[in-house]
Parts: C-alpha cells; sequence; structure tokens
C-alpha cells in the first residue's frame, strides 16, 4: 500500500531542488560553487523595513492570530500603491488580498477557479509553478506558445479554438521569469479582449513589476479598462524589497475570484504574521528610493554579464526589467546538456530553459543574484571552457 497520491507522484521532480543538491554535493567535495540559478535576491531588506518589524514583533498584540484575508493596514497599503504607481482605485476590503508570498496565491487560486478537467492557458516557456499547480488543481494545461521572433509578446491566433473554448482561465506574466520580456499595455489590452471575447478569467503575475532599467515602466493589467470584470493581478515584495523569505504578496482585482480565493485560504491558513504585514504595508508606501538603489545595482550586474557573454559569441536580448537575462545555448548542447557542463566543469549554476517549458529549449536562464565581483570570476571561468559540443 502507497502512503502518497498518485497527484504528487506523478509531479515532475522540482528542478530547481534537483540543482541544489548538485550543488551541495559538489561543495562538499571543495568546488566553489556560483549559484546563478535560482531568482533569489541577494540583497538586504530595507533598513527601514527590519526597522517596522522589530517594532510590531515587540507589541503582543501582534502576535495574535491575523484577519483570514490580511491586515488592513497591508491591503490598504496595496490600494494606495495601485493609486499611485499605476492610476488604479482599489476597494481594500473587496478586491485586495494578502497572500503568504505569490507562489502560495497563485497555487491556491487555481484550486478557488477550476474544476477538475478544466484547461488553463499557460505560457510557454513560464514559471514552472505554474504547471504544477494547474496539475494539482487536476486541471489540463494548454501551452500558449511564446517565442524571440516575438518579443515573447502572446499570439492568440496561434491557439487553436478547442482548446480556447474548453479553457477557463488565461495567465500571464510581465515582466517575465524566465525570458526578462517586458511589454506595453497594448499587449495587456489585446489579452483583455481575448478573454471577454472566450469568457476567460485573465491572471497577470507580476512580480517584477518594480524591477525595470532604462526608464521603462512595467504596466498593470488593472489599468486596462475593465479590468476588474474579468482579471486578478498578483504581486510581491519578494524581488522589489528582497524580502523573498518573509513571504509576504497580495492579488488585486475581480472582487468574485478576491472571494472565492479568501474562502479556499480561510480554510487553509490564517494569513501572515502581523508584523509581517505592517512592515510590508512600510514598505509599499515608501518613496521606492530603495527599490531605485537595487535596480541600479541590477543594471549594473546586467549590463557586465550581457557583454562578456556577447563578447563569448553567447546571443541574448538585453532586458528591461527582472533579475535575469535570457541567453542562447551554444550550437551543439542541449539545454541540460550546457547547465550540466558549466555546473560540472565550470563550478556555476544556470538554468536550462527547458525546464520552463518545451519553447525554452535552446536557452539557459542567468540570475543576476551575485555581486559583480563575483559575475567577474563567472566570466572567468566561462572563457576557459571548451563551448563546442554535440547534439
Amino acid at each position: 500500500m502507497s502512503f502518497v497520491s498518485d497527484k504528487v507522484r506523478n509531479l515532475p521532480p522540482y528542478l530547481f531542488s534537483e540543482l541544489q543538491r548538485k550543488k551541495k554535493h559538489l561543495e562538499a567535495n571543495g568546488v566553489d560553487v556560483i549559484d546563478l540559478g535560482i531568482g533569489a535576491p541577494d540583497l538586504p531588506a530595507p533598513n527601514f523595513v527590519y526597522d517596522k518589524l522589530v517594532e510590531e514583533a515587540k507589541k503582543p498584540v501582534n502576535h495574535r492570530y491575523s484577519t483570514y484575508s490580511g491586515s488592513s493596514e497591508f491591503k490598504e497599503a496595496v490600494a494606495d500603491f495601485y493609486k499611485r504607481h499605476y492610476a488604479v482605485d482599489l476597494d481594500p476590503d473587496t478586491e485586495v488580498l494578502t497572500l503568504i508570498g505569490s507562489k502560495e496565491g497563485i497555487a491556491h487560486l487555481f484550486q478557488a477557479v477550476i474544476n477538475p478537467g478544466d484547461a488553463v492557458i499557460l505560457p510557454n516557456p513560464g514559471y514552472p509553478v505554474y504547471q504544477t499547480s494547474v496539475h494539482l488543481a487536476d486541471g489540463e494545461n494548454i501551452p500558449l506558445p511564446l517565442d524571440a521572433e516575438n518579443g515573447y509578446v502572446p499570439q492568440f491566433n496561434e491557439l487553436e479554438k478547442k482548446d480556447v473554448d474548453r479553457s477557463k482561465l488565461l495567465f500571464l506574466n510581465y515582466p517575465s521569469n524566465p525570458t526578462a520580456a517586458t511589454i506595453d499595455s497594448n499587449t495587456f489590452v489585446k489579452a483583455m479582449s481575448f478573454a471577454v471575447e472566450n469568457n476567460l478569467l485573465l491572471v497577470n503575475d507580476a512580480a517584477y513589476d518594480l524591477v525595470t532599467f532604462d526608464g521603462y515602466r512595467a504596466p498593470s493589467i488593472m489599468q486596462v479598462p475593465g479590468a476588474k470584470t474579468c482579471a486578478v493581478e498578483f504581486g510581491s515584495l519578494s524581488k522589489s524589497f528582497n524580502m523573498t523569505g518573509w513571504r509576504i504578496g497580495y492579488v488585486v482585482g475581480n472582487r468574485d475570484v478576491i472571494q472565492a480565493l479568501a474562502t479556499l485560504k480561510s480554510n487553509m491558513d490564517t494569513s501572515q504574521f502581523l508584523p509581517i504585514q505592517k512592515a510590508a504595508a512600510a514598505a509599499l508606501g515608501s518613496d521606492f528610493s530603495t527599490v531605485k538603489a537595487m535596480n541600479s545595482i541590477y543594471k549594473e550586474r546586467m549590463e557586465k554579464m550581457y557583454a562578456a557573454l556577447k563578447e563569448m559569441g553567447i546571443y541574448a536580448e538585453k532586458p528591461r526589467g527582472t533579475i535575469f537575462l535570457w541567453a542562447k545555448v551554444p550550437d551543439g548542447f542541449y539545454s541540460i546538456d550546457f547547465a550540466n557542463k558549466l555546473l560540472e566543469e565550470a563550478g556555476v549554476i544556470v538554468t536550462p530553459g527547458v525546464a520552463f517549458g518545451s519553447l525554452g529549449e535552446g536557452y539557459f536562464r542567468i540570475a543576476l543574484t551575485v555581486t559583480v565581483e563575483r559575475l567577474d570570476e563567472v566570466i572567468n571561468r566561462l572563457k576557459q571552457l571548451d563551448l563546442g559540443g554535440e547534439a
């Protein structure tokens, strides 16, 4: 008798866990491994956020349960952020929900809105958690093809009508993980039109909305007229304020979907620790000077790595946002083989593109989450490699 469900048994291995296993093995054997695989910021959270956390953690009243939907202070801060940054009005009571990190919220969203057998249109390449979350909700994944030729912008006419007709939800992610693609608001307008025409819930994962360069400002799907009728958007403080381990995020938009997700979550958790919510509210209410300073650091790293890849003959599109570079694998390699070569011969972890879907094959993702000095070491190691290979 097995004590493990078929649902869990049939989950694909989480590639980032496998990379971390290999990393530990190499480090145990004395290898200095430089990890550019997982997208976890190495920069600290702002001091004023720490200070707020400590201040609130000293108050006994904050060690009680949070309200299920999150503290009013945090939800009001989210609504105020959308008003200031996007000129979008949100009701904090009905159109904002606190999450224990956006990853948790995304996984639970599918359970809250789809029935077994419902199809969901997901980006390919895309963040692997989308597919596994649909699997855990007993749904079916319909790939939305994204490619470099079209700037990783959705081409909805490439979807078959029979697949669209049986789909309940269309999922987008801009600025994009893994491709670092950015869009203008017109892409969201077209997506909204497609969603309304086909009676789809439209979702955007905006985890990297504030991590942008060179004057680019990422749009919000909530800026599209009528968005609240059929759209929600996820946000996170993990990347914009380097609060990854704090596990704090939010979802905004259509109040029926917000209520459904709140109902599900109220049966599974009691929201996030109140001092974390209050510290996150302080972050969102700040002048974002720390975000600008962080973005300057990421831009410096990106420029350095981009120039080095170009010198080595490895093609990458220069991004306008995120903490990633999405680069072409040298001729003669599959992406997993190239990633293994870098790890085994250079002690450098990158993520093979195939981890993000079939259309990620031929690419690899670099996370810009080490110092420029460590990037110099990465560059030196890569230059020592023979990058000729056989597919």
